[in-house]
């Protein structure tokens, strides 16, 4: 099993220097306790509250907790025991060192929720989701994916190039650090036990009696309409429940950091824009799983191939920002006369939009949408057109194309 350096990193140790405690959220299973742990020193303890005793205590005793483990301490899952929250605040305005305590967990909402009641402006929160393609194909340094072109040109030093057929390699194969390592083979049994992990231990503490075999129907439902405008109602049908047991479902989900939604860009000058969101996964490996596709070359001619591929491309894009402790602004585009923008980012002031294509030579006509955003408040910068061109190239001054593997 080799290990993948994380884009986290750097920010990690930066952030332990200044802060008394650092908590990493985010799904099960993307690396949060293997990258702690290799960079965790010998003086550091590391407790689990998988552990059922170490949990005990945690919960009913916190203090004595404390008491026993040595600081700096390293604790995994902490999730389990908020009653820990409380007492790592006394011991920070206490005077704990910088890097005291690193804590991770796999409910991101509910944990940033208990830090924010307890440790506010005494922890940094940062965000891990699955590898991104930097971390599993390139090399070196990276920063927050920017269509500036001077950035581009850093990027290909970077970034590892691919074609079509590599792209829907990477999008079949997903980024989970348990494949992507070498760690496990078999692609299928690793989704497949991922799947029932997550039910079992998240999905059945957020929902009380949930039927266990429905929801991963469930899964599966919502996996068949990523990237597409949400549609509760015909995930809903499709399984068998009610529309508010598929809301309150899809929000386990995002609590969970299996799906993110792109909500729709509006101001006070673009009223006729739609109010429903655009519903991805982050793993698009696991999308391809619950939806049967056997093979990246099928896939790739697909029903879904467009829509997946603008899974990967968003969620590429969000992760060079969670991967620098960033937030990016993101929407996608839609009014009412079907005018759409598959990806507006905002920075600097100004709006930036995006068109995502399958295509090697996307028709120029693509930028033509762009102009609906002069409309609205917020001036409009530069523009991309990203696809599957293999190269950095250009539409005019104002509009660059962007390769996939170049995000």
């Amino acid at each position: 099993m080799n290990y993948i350096k994380r884009d986290l990193e750097s920010k990690i140790l930066t952030l332990s220097a200044e802060y008394s405690c650092i908590l990493i959220t985010g799904p099960r299973q993307v690396g949060k306790t293997t990258v702690l742990k290799q960079l965790m020193t010998d003086d550091r303890e590391y407790v689990t509250l998988d552990d059922l005793e170490e949990r005990k205590l945690a919960k009913t005793d916190p203090a004595m907790f404390l008491q026993v483990h040595n600081l700096p301490i390293f604790i995994d899952e902490v999730q389990y025991a908020p009653e820990l929250f409380s007492y790592i605040k006394i011991a920070i305005d206490n005077g704990a060192a910088p890097g005291a305590f690193w804590l991770t967990g796999s409910q991101a909402f509910k944990l940033m929720e208990l830090a924010q009641e307890s440790l506010a402006g005494r922890v940094a929160i940062l965000h891990m989701t699955s590898l991104s393609q930097h971390e599993i194909y390139g090399s070196g340094d990276t920063q927050p994916f920017s269509i500036d072109l001077a950035q581009l040109k850093i990027r290909r030093k970077t970034n590892a190039p691919a074609d079509m057929k590599e792209i829907y390699e990477r999008i079949w194969n997903g980024s989970m650090p348990g494949l992507a390592s070498g760690r496990f083979s078999d692609r299928d049994v690793f989704y497949n036990s991922y799947l029932q992990t997550y039910i079992e231990r998240d999905v059945s503490e957020l929902i009380e009696r949930v039927d266990k075999i429905m929801f991963a129907d469930f899964v599966r439902a919502a996996a068949c309409r990523s990237g597409q405008m949400l549609n509760i109602h015909d995930i809903a049908m499709d399984v068998g429940v009610s529309d508010d047991t598929a809301k309150r479902w899809l929000a386990v989900l995002e609590r969970s950091g299996v799906i993110f939604y792109l909500r729709p860009y509006s101001n006070n000058l673009l009223k006729r824009t739609v109010k429903t969101p655009k519903m991805y996964f982050f793993d698009t490996g696991l999308v391809a799983y619950l939806t049967r596709y056997s093979s990246p070359e099928i896939l790739a001619n697909g029903a879904i191939n467009g829509a997946i591929l603008e899974n990967y491309v968003v969620s590429e894009i969000s992760k060079t920002y969670f991967n620098n402790a960033k937030e990016c602004l993101m929407w996608y585009f839609r009014d009412k006369d079907s005018n759409e923008i598959d990806m507006v980012m905002e920075s600097d002031g100004e709006l930036h939009p995006i068109e995502i294509k399958r295509s090697v030579n996307p028709p120029s006509e693509l930028i033509s949408a762009f102009s609906v955003l002069d409309k609205g408040s917020v001036p409009r910068g530069k523009g991309a057109i990203i696809c599957m061109r293999p190269e950095l190239s250009a539409v005019n001054a104002d509009n660059v194309i962007v390769p996939v593997w170049l995000i």
